[in-house]
């Protein structure tokens, strides 16, 4: 691995060890977590990897080959966000802090296995480092606590609005299992291939584009459909208390239809995303249990269709590339990964015709965006363990 290579360029020693967590991708259930409702997904078998040792001086000294600059805080002094690619970092160094008293130090030099952008990679960032840290810390954790502090570190230490499918994804995901995640409770299912499923294989389609959540219109998003759901208890004349604490979950279908007509456009469309997807996500494990990929498939497929109509999100060459897959022959279903601002696409797709999709998807997306020639770039993966399998 070349982040091992330049641990030793840099320290002139090697590492003490090797941190990894996968991505994930999430076929249906996006931007649902975040009000408590239901997920599937899969970690796949690409994702961060951290050469690192410890530092008995209290000291964090990280590396990323993905980014300049070397970032350096003490356990004890971790101080405000910068806006650099290391909050994420310093985000779980304080979230962890809370909970466990902290006295070693590391340093580090981060990698990732594919291009940054729609794989939940800031999830993963976080997650691998805490592994690191807790490790040269002699800290114990429940793969619960795991997600949750990896959750903490990104909402309110780094300023996003996520829910825990991208930390519970790439914790409890077992290869060849989808996992079936409740976000209210956090109860999860995996629910192991059908004896009856077709063969398929995960394909990323990266746009060429790189994403910031921070940065981008992922927090309105959140905030839009929470103002819909205010609304909506206010027109039923259920008790609500802050706005932050407005949840889709809380308010049941039934009163978003016979309500949802007096909702301003743009929060009726991010309420409409939210309640369709959760009945897209429960008929899609249905599918799955039953080995139905078709149907598995044509699901995720309205589920970016949604997500471009009512969620409205995806940048113009990221729509480009779902439209084409929604024209590829073998290509059983998908839709934006991540949260859909830029980055990538993911698709479930027979084996057997992969080399064609790859080429008939590049010829077609390169020739709508030729800027894109060797920024684009299809990616095969498998399914893979979550980070939990080794805790």
């Amino acid at each position: 691995m070349n982040c091992i290579e330049k641990f030793v360029e840099i320290y002139g020693k090697d590492p003490d060890g090797i941190s990894f967590s996968p991505y994930r991708i999430c076929p249906i259930g996006a931007h649902s977590d975040h009000n408590l409702g239901k997920i599937t997904g899969l970690a796949i078998d690409k994702g961060i990897h951290i050469a690192y040792r410890p530092k008995q001086n209290g000291v964090i000294e990280m590396a990323s080959l993905q980014f300049p600059k070397r970032a350096q805080w003490h356990i004890k002094e971790i101080g405000e966000k910068t806006g650099d690619w290391a909050d994420y970092l310093r985000g779980a160094t304080w979230a962890l802090s809370k909970k466990h008293t902290l006295s070693v130090g590391l340093c580090g030099v981060i990698e990732g296995s594919l291009p940054i952008g729609g794989l939940s990679s800031s999830a993963a960032v976080i997650l691998a480092f805490l592994n690191a840290l807790v490790k040269v810390n002699q800290i114990k954790l429940t793969a619960q606590e795991l997600i949750d502090i990896a959750f903490d570190a990104e909402k309110n230490y780094v300023g996003v609005n996520v829910g825990t499918l991208d930390q519970s994804c790439e914790v409890l995901s077992k290869a060849k299992h989808l996992l079936y995640l409740d976000c209210k409770d956090n109860k999860y299912e995996l629910i192991p291939e059908n004896s009856a499923m077709k063969p398929y294989k995960i394909a990323i389609f990266f746009s060429g584009l790189e994403h910031s959540l921070a940065g981008s219109k992922y927090n309105m998003r959140v905030d839009e459909l929470r103002a819909g759901v205010y609304a909506l208890q206010a027109f039923a004349g259920l008790d609500y208390g802050k706005f932050y604490q407005a949840n889709a979950r809380d308010v049941n279908f039934e009163i978003y239809q016979t309500y949802k007509n007096k909702l301003p456009a743009p929060w009726a469309k991010r309420c409409e995303h939210w309640y369709t997807e959760f009945q897209r996500v429960e008929a899609g494990a249905e599918a799955w249990r039953k080995g139905d990929l078709d149907t598995y498939g044509r699901l995720s497929f309205e589920s970016g269709w949604s997500s471009i109509h009512n969620w409205e999100s995806g940048a113009a060459e990221q729509i480009k590339l779902y439209e084409i897959m929604t024209e590829t022959d073998g290509i059983y279903g998908g839709r934006f990964s991540g949260a859909g601002f830029k980055g990538c696409c993911m698709a479930l797709i027979n084996p057997d015709k992969a080399d064609n999709i790859a080429a008939e998807v590049e010829e077609r997306y390169l020739s709508a965006y030729p800027e894109m020639k060797g920024k684009y770039s299809f990616h095969l993966c498998e399914s893979a363990d979550g980070i939990g399998v080794d805790l």
